[in-house]
């Protein structure tokens, strides 16, 4: 992580006094008063002084007052401020490796099953919601499938030679007929079958755009749909998988806290924004942190991702793994676990 360079405007008072007001904030969640911060203060400063410090940090957007006569609690910028120039990370001790790799071991279990303890461990170790990003199936094709859920719809089914069934829902027109959809799914199976998702890729959109496909316009739109659909957009885009919700509930104070994790919860369950935000760090080297809103793609104020990619033997990223958690997750603790487990599936899957 890089330095902020706001931090070096702080005087070393204002920086103790800011870092404790984070501290304590990561620590009980309640905004901290002038008093009570000076007696935890190494310089010996009375309250008065403690106040006109904390005013400077509000008035610098580091620090606001949740109520009239509260004490003061960190904005997310002061947050981005804290991590990028301030926290001192720690280190994992000898019982969370330990439970990190005696759970990642991979002794008779599949990638995804090596994930879903990676991302499980991780889950109950950080007291977050999990999530990691699996590589893109390379995996041969056997076999995709169209089937019509009701007007404007249809399930796309897709099986591979290793007996891995996803399915996703596809949004069509809603006059498609039935005949189309099996002509589609007649067409893809003639060119999937035997090859990976990206080749079956590749292959049937050079003969949509050289317009050799014998398909009309209607069924060749729902082919490329289709196709696209579990292809994705970006560059190694794969399946996310999210586990350890609940955690997300142990912090919930007030009604206000309720909300955010409701609006979190709609968003992990569409996954879409997720998959977004967590392509930004599989795209990036080293662990990456997405603070409250300050992000367009994750609006859930009150929350952040903590995510770091994994390599595979060839040094390629290939996917992501991380957390999200509150705001005053305890960032010292976790961005080093996060890293940690990052770094033993790639070991692993090397």
């Amino acid at each position: 992580m890089t330095r902020s360079k706001n931090v070096v405007e702080l005087s070393e008072r204002s920086r103790e006094i800011f870092r404790q007001i984070v501290d304590a904030y990561v620590t009980t969640g309640a905004p901290v008063g002038s008093r009570p911060l000076s007696r935890r203060l190494s310089q010996s400063l009375s309250p008065a002084t403690v106040r006109n410090v904390m005013a400077d940090l509000e008035e610098a957007g580091l620090l606001f007052a949740p109520h009239t006569s509260a004490g003061r609690m960190p904005t997310e910028a002061g947050l981005r401020l804290f991590v990028n120039g301030l926290l001192e990370l720690g280190s994992l001790d000898e019982t969370e490796r330990g439970r990190i790799d005696a759970h990642c071991r991979t002794t008779g279990k599949s990638l995804e099953s090596l994930l879903e303890e990676a991302l499980s461990t991780l889950s109950g170790l950080s007291r977050c919601a999990g999530l990691v990003l699996a590589p893109k199936s390379q995996v041969p094709l056997k076999h995709i499938e169209f089937v019509p859920l009701g007007p404007g719809r249809a399930l796309v089914i897709l099986v591979t030679d290793d007996g891995l069934v996803e399915n996703r829902v596809l949004d069509l027109p809603r006059d498609v007929p039935a005949s189309v959809l099996v002509e589609a799914t007649n067409y893809l199976n003639a060119r999937v079958v035997g090859r990976t998702l990206d080749e079956a890729k590749r292959r049937i959109f050079e003969e949509l755009d050289g317009q050799r496909a014998q398909l009309d316009e209607l069924t060749g739109k729902v082919v490329a749909a289709g196709v696209a659909t579990w292809a994705g957009g970006g560059k190694g885009a794969g399946q996310l998988i999210v586990r350890g919700q609940s955690h997300l509930l142990d912090d919930v104070t007030a009604i206000e806290d309720l909300e955010r994790i409701r609006a979190l919860f709609e968003a992990l369950e569409t996954k879409e924004q997720m998959l977004h935000l967590i392509e930004l760090a599989h795209g990036a080297e080293g662990v990456q942190i997405f603070i409250g809103a300050e992000n367009e793609l994750f609006k859930v104020s009150g929350c952040t991702m903590i995510v770091a990619p994994y390599h595979n033997s060839r040094e390629q990223i290939v996917g992501a793994i991380g957390v999200i958690g509150p705001t005053r997750i305890n960032y010292a603790r976790i961005i080093p676990m996060v890293d940690y487990t990052a770094k033993v599936i790639g070991r692993l899957i090397g």
